[in-house]
């Protein structure tokens, strides 16, 4: 996480910048971005990998390319079985449609029958067998539908396994894409082009810097004298011999005591115990 020091003075207090009449600042720390780690959300040759440390990101902006080749291999395979399986219902159709035709031929000679048999020139019998043949007809056409049918749920359940490895290999592709979560300053470059890379594999930091937290400690006889929501005022170097002042709110306090850390002071350079809290 990048810091970088910072003198705090408290809102509630009238204290002047310790530099300009030697009174010590009533609490220090450290300012922290807020770090994001981007890390490779696919396997392969990183191809194109567009970032730079201290470059400005947005939201969404592409900047880098994974290898894809093979699994746009793995999909158009899977793509071509799915199609394979499909071809399965086109071997009871043309059968349907060669019994639906015999029917119609069927049904033709049955109306000329009809009119023989009212005029006596056809038996009965002959019109008997005619209806009779299309009976056979429509029980095989019907045994032929729910042949396809029961052809048609064996496909889909076929297809489904592949159409759910099929998206699953659409959404991999869509990761090899990479892009840039938050807005923010890249502050670590963890890769370069053409390196391979691995799912997980860190590529880059990146924070937003535009908002920062400072983390400072004060002694327990200043904890009573701090609150949340409460303003403060922060001085940093502006430059050799100046600071800048900017404003803040106490976001959060400790509650627990710890042992002041090497690279902070405090008001009171005896206290071993600190309580930390956030602006």
């Amino acid at each position: 996480m990048k810091k970088s020091s910072i003198f705090l003075f408290l809102a509630a207090f009238t204290l002047t910048a310790c530099q300009e009449n030697g009174e010590t600042a009533d609490a220090y720390g450290n300012f922290e971005a807020q770090e994001v780690i981007v890390s490779a959300e696919g396997n392969g040759q990183l191809l194109q990998f567009d970032v730079e440390e201290g470059q400005e990101l947005q939201p969404g902006q592409f900047i880098g390319l994974i290898d894809t080749t093979q699994l746009h291999l793995k999909r158009q395979q899977l793509l071509a079985s799915i199609q394979a399986i499909t071809g399965k219902t086109q071997e009871v159709q043309p059968q349907i449609d060669v019994l639906l035709e015999q029917k119609q031929n069927l049904a033709r000679e049955e109306k000329r029958l009809k009119a023989l048999v009212a005029d006596n020139a056809a038996t009965p019998k002959q019109l008997d067998d005619i209806q009779g043949q299309i009976e056979v007809v429509d029980k095989q056409i019907e045994a032929a539908r729910s042949q396809n049918k029961d052809l048609n749920k064996s496909i889909l359940a076929e297809i489904a396994p592949l159409q759910a490895q099929i998206n699953l290999v659409s959404d991999q592709i869509r990761r090899c894409y990479i892009s840039n979560p938050i807005e923010g300053t890249v502050l670590l470059k963890l890769a370069e082009p053409h390196e391979i890379v691995a799912t997980g594999k860190p590529l880059y930091t990146i924070a937003g810097i535009d908002e920062l937290e400072l983390r400072a400690y004060i002694s327990g006889e200043q904890l009573p004298h701090i609150q949340i929501g409460q303003q403060v005022e922060v001085q940093i170097d502006r430059d050799k011999e100046t600071n800048r002042s900017l404003t803040g709110a106490i976001s959060w306090i400790s509650d627990k005591a710890e042992f002041t850390p090497k690279t902070i002071q405090t008001k009171e350079e005896r206290v071993n115990l600190v309580y930390a809290f956030k602006v």
